[in-house]
């Protein structure tokens, strides 16, 4: 059985950080590309960052230069280090595991506010 957990949101004030963290369980996860996605109320789901299953990254804009994502395959697991967050930054977010099938996990919420 696949699983994708997501853990470490929570509740932080604007300029604070937190790490997202994705496992993964029933996968060979170094296969696979994983991608953090976030949904805010009453907004469509939209993509935060990806690396590849060789490392590479990218970014949507929003998270350039404050977001970074990186992965330990020998844990099964990939974060998101999130720094000078911003209350547009609150919403639930999502990994997402990519190869010859997609995976989500359940989501964590994050909530920037003072």
């Amino acid at each position: 059985q696949v699983q994708l957990v997501e853990s470490g949101g929570g509740l932080v004030q604007p300029g604070g950080s937190l790490r997202l963290s994705c496992a993964a369980s029933g996968i060979v996860f170094s296969h696979y590309s994983v991608g953090w996605y976030r949904q805010a109320p009453g907004k469509a789901r939209e993509w935060v960052a990806s690396i590849t299953s060789g490392g590479s990254t990218s970014y949507a804009d929003s998270a350039k230069g404050r977001f970074t994502i990186s992965r330990d395959n020998a844990k099964n697991t990939v974060y998101l280090q999130m720094n000078s967050l911003k209350p547009e930054d609150t919403a639930v977010y999502y990994c997402n595991a990519v190869w010859v099938q997609r995976y989500w996990g359940q989501g964590t919420q994050v909530t920037v506010s003072s």
